[in-house]
């Protein structure tokens, strides 16, 4: 793997931890009363946090495969594990542990077969 490209994998990454931040936000606005200031705010986070996402992942999907792009963003699901843990208090069983550890080598054996196919353009 080239450095550009660990680096484009790295960025893919780092945004699709801000793309799962808007749950968290969800999460929050779902607490307070509609239509009140918190509600708003989280509303507004939102919305700021998908357009960041939106901008990102066409810059991001210039530079990888769509393949590759969206098999990563199955990663999602070990940080909603991390931010419920962190922000919700929610336990971290086995099962979320053996899922995550599915997810990430799903991942990792989509990219390793990805690029034995020929499809790792940089």
């Amino acid at each position: 793997m080239t450095k550009e490209r660990l680096k484009t994998v790295f960025a893919l990454h780092m945004l699709l931890m801000i793309y799962s931040m808007s749950g968290i936000c969800s999460k929050m606005a779902a607490g307070v009363p509609f239509l009140s200031v918190p509600f708003c705010f989280y509303y507004g986070m939102i919305l700021f946090l998908l357009a960041f996402y939106a901008i990102g992942w066409q810059q991001i999907i210039k530079r990888l495969p769509l393949t590759t792009a969206f098999a990563n963003k199955a990663v999602t699901v070990v940080w909603g594990i991390i931010w419920g843990f962190l922000f919700f208090h929610e336990s971290i069983t086995s099962g979320k542990v053996l899922g995550a550890l599915f997810v990430i080598m799903g991942v990792v054996l989509y990219s390793y077969a990805d690029r034995e196919d020929g499809n790792d353009k940089k």
